[in-house]
């Protein structure tokens, strides 16, 4: 099986490395279907990338990977991850490609670790999740990793976590009971790495950097939608001169992952351009599927849908 007859590549897929993943039981990853999924690396991902048409998964590790570890347990564990990922990689070239867990509680051991991946491994990037121990990305202690990154030409995918438990008590305690997803795909994902997406462009780290690529998943967690009312709240008389939109739709890229949408895309294609949207499915939070369902039915034209379904991967990842 194909989509729509065209080589497929999703790139916001995930698997659990059991050695990192005994660290943290996260908010979704412990049902049984799901974690039985997340643990499989071979013949089950394999067969249901068959079955909808997927010719490539660019695989990475499940949050909150190792952003909530100290700094010496952090590097010891992307190191291990990072080897098993590509010993995966290495039993199925055809199939899968990786992103490599950074170990950020300690940024100089994420800019080694980071070229070791992509020089030795073919890694395609990396991919960090939510905030390294209450601090956001676009801090400048975090800055060397973005020059690597943009001296390698690699994108780095900014993946949503459990948000800070300081925004948890403020925003979200009170519906947590009777509504648990607010607090992760539903509302709080979002909410947290839109946050992020914004600050990566106030912070200048693109105009420090700028080939540096940044990817957001949730086709961009909402930010194209309010893409030109920021872009006009920030010129406003007080603000610090900045083009969101322009700096935005340049060093950003988004992806399809969990968000089916048609309306969505559609504004995500006006504002930004077809250029910087890549398809994936979130696997196995969301099952293969749905996506590939919505991309067969999906009213574009075909050098469009090309360009989602694999064009633009092969461009940005070198695939």
């Amino acid at each position: 099986m194909t989509i729509a007859g065209k080589y497929t590549i999703a790139l916001e897929e995930h698997y659990y490395d059991p050695e990192l993943a005994a660290t943290f039981d996260g908010p979704e990853g412990r049902a049984t279907e799901i974690r039985r999924r997340l643990d499989d690396l071979g013949e089950l991902r394999i067969r249901e990338m068959d079955e909808s048409g997927i010719d490539l998964q660019v695989i990475s590790h499940g949050a909150p990977s190792t952003q909530r570890l100290n700094a010496e347990s952090a590097v010891r564990l992307a190191r291990g991850a990072n080897d098993r990922l590509h010993q995966a990689v290495l039993r199925h070239p055809d199939r899968f490609a990786g992103f490599a867990a950074l170990p950020t509680p300690d940024p100089t051991a994420s800019v080694v670790e980071l070229e070791r991946t992509v020089k030795e491994y073919g890694f395609k990037g990396a991919m960090v999740h939510g905030l390294t121990n209450g601090v956001f990305f676009d801090d400048k202690r975090f800055w060397p990793i973005m020059a690597k990154a943009a001296e390698l030409d690699v994108p780095i995918y900014l993946h949503p976590a459990v948000p800070d438990q300081r925004v948890v008590e403020a925003y979200y305690k009170d519906y947590l009971a009777d509504y648990p997803g607010i607090l992760t795909a539903a509302w709080g994902f979002t909410m947290e790495t839109a946050t992020a997406g914004m600050r990566m462009v106030l912070s200048g780290a693109f105009e420090a950097y700028p080939n540096l690529k940044i990817i957001l998943g949730h086709l961009g967690e909402g930010l194209p939608f309010l893409l030109w009312r920021i872009n006009m709240a920030l010129q406003r008389p007080g603000n610090k001169p900045v083009n969101f939109q322009e700096v935005f739709s340049r060093n950003v890229y988004i992806t399809t992952s969990g968000n089916f949408s048609t309306p969505a895309l559609i504004c995500s294609m006006l504002e930004m351009g077809i250029d910087h949207i890549l398809y994936s499915v979130d696997y196995p939070f969301v099952l293969n599927p749905p996506g590939t369902k919505w991309m067969e039915d999906l009213q574009v034209s075909a050098e469009d849908k090309e360009k989602i379904l694999s064009g633009n991967a092969k461009r940005l990842l070198r695939i």
